[in-house]
């Protein structure tokens, strides 16, 4: 592999403080980190005081394939990733054929592997075809490679179910992952119920189906010791129960998805699809207790919940469009720009939590987590001084279902480097 030295990168050295490094990588890792580097290299990277972090890590991404390819690919997908700043992530098992048994398992980590420029790990189902009534093999999964498990896009019914899966995932050391999602309080909703739902005259959900259904799951993971991880948490109740849980002693994690930090349903002024995902865009004043959360450490990380649809099926209207909406191109820069720049959070929060606190919950440990000699060069250079408005034409990923085109925002990715590997390139950093 050829020798790359960056100059003039900015790197993070406090809360917020920023010093001047060059960083040499060699052989997949990072070889030296100093203010000047004078070594030769095979290639010269000048980062024109661009900001490098280690590579962002998501938990929780769709890249559809294989049975929905019009929507989203492992190609493509991977390369929204690096677009996006990220060197890893976790991919959710809710494509067809589901993930459920070791042969379509060991199908998509070869899949993965061929098509994938980032680093993927694979998620398995916790049960055949995502039902609530039986649990999978979860031990022949975990020997073929699966790095956790979840039903995610349908929360698990039947208590039992989640009871006999947490006991297998704390028996085999894996991390069990809950869409927390009662059906029965649904009702045919299509967004969070309540005033905005009342006007614009759409059936509402009652967020209770989350908090409740998180409640059971929590006394379970409490019973069995799993390592438990709640999926995209949307309620202010949800939050107030982690954080009870956390003071109990359940080794609880928990993740947020930008589009549930910076939207809520009293944004939702029309019949628009783009604004419609699972769980819905709740309150404002649960989005005001998500933020709290993220910041005090009851919610430990941030996941994209990347969720690619084409424009056709967007086109229908919140009644009948499916749920989601892209975020893995432009959720470091919508957090950037509206909670580091405007003083809400730290730097070094950010990166804990697009980085650092998803590696360790996971155990992911072919990944980066600072910019220093030994570690993976899994990296990514983002220029946090010129704005940028977001684009429907620019996405590398298949899809444009994002709620956030027209934004202005910093941060855009300028280099993004797997293993030593350059992945991605925007045109001022092109050698």
């Amino acid at each position: 592999m050829p020798t790359i030295l960056i100059k003039n990168a900015r790197v993070l050295a406090g809360e917020n403080r920023l010093i001047k490094q060059d960083v040499l990588i060699k052989n997949t890792y990072i070889k030296q980190v100093a203010d000047t580097i004078t070594v030769s290299a095979d290639q010269v990277i000048d980062a024109e005081n661009a900001l490098l972090l280690p590579g962002l890590i998501d938990v929780h991404v769709h890249f559809r394939e294989p049975g929905f390819a019009e929507k989203e690919t492992v190609v493509s997908g991977s390369k929204a990733a690096a677009r996006g700043g990220f060197t890893t992530v976790l991919a959710m098992p809710n494509v067809n054929p589901v993930v459920d048994n070791p042969d379509v398992l060991r199908q998509m980590l070869a899949l993965n592997q061929r098509d994938g420029i980032v680093k993927i790990h694979q998620y398995a189902a916790i049960s055949a075809g995502l039902d609530s009534d039986h649990v999978d093999d979860l031990d022949a999964l975990a020997q073929a490679g699966a790095v956790a498990f979840t039903n995610d896009g349908k929360g698990v019914q039947t208590a039992d179910t989640m009871y006999e899966a947490m006991k297998a995932a704390a028996r085999l050391g894996k991390v069990l992952v809950a869409h927390v999602e009662d059906d029965s309080l649904i009702h045919g909703g299509v967004m969070n119920a309540g005033p905005a739902a009342d006007a614009l005259g759409l059936p509402g959900a009652n967020k209770l189906s989350e908090s409740s259904q998180l409640a059971r799951d929590l006394v379970i993971a409490q019973a069995t010791g799993v390592r438990y991880h709640v999926a995209h948490v949307s309620t202010a109740e949800s939050v107030a129960l982690i954080r009870i849980a956390k003071k109990e002693g359940v080794h609880v994690t928990a993740e947020v998805s930008p589009h549930h930090l910076l939207l809520d349903d009293g944004m939702i002024t029309k019949d628009d699809a783009m604004m419609k995902m699972n769980p819905p865009l709740r309150s404002p004043h649960d989005r005001a207790a998500l933020i709290a959360g993220l910041l005090d450490g009851t919610i430990d990380m941030v996941a994209t919940d990347h969720a690619p649809h084409t424009a056709a099926e967007k086109a229908q209207g919140m009644l009948k469009a499916p749920n989601g909406v892209t975020g893995i191109e432009t959720s470091f820069q919508l957090l950037y720009t509206h909670f580091v720049k405007s003083g809400v959070m730290s730097l070094r929060r950010l990166l804990q939590v697009m980085n650092q606190a998803p590696a360790a919950a996971f155990s992911l440990s072919d990944a980066a987590v600072k910019v220093a000699a030994g570690q993976k060069a899994d990296l990514a250079l983002f220029d946090i001084d010129h704005p940028h408005v977001i684009s429907k034409d620019e996405f590398a990923s298949k899809a444009s279902n994002s709620p956030f085109i027209g934004w202005e925002i910093y941060g855009q990715t300028q280099a993004t480097w797997v293993n030593g590997r350059q992945v991605y390139a925007a045109e001022r950093s092109q050698a």
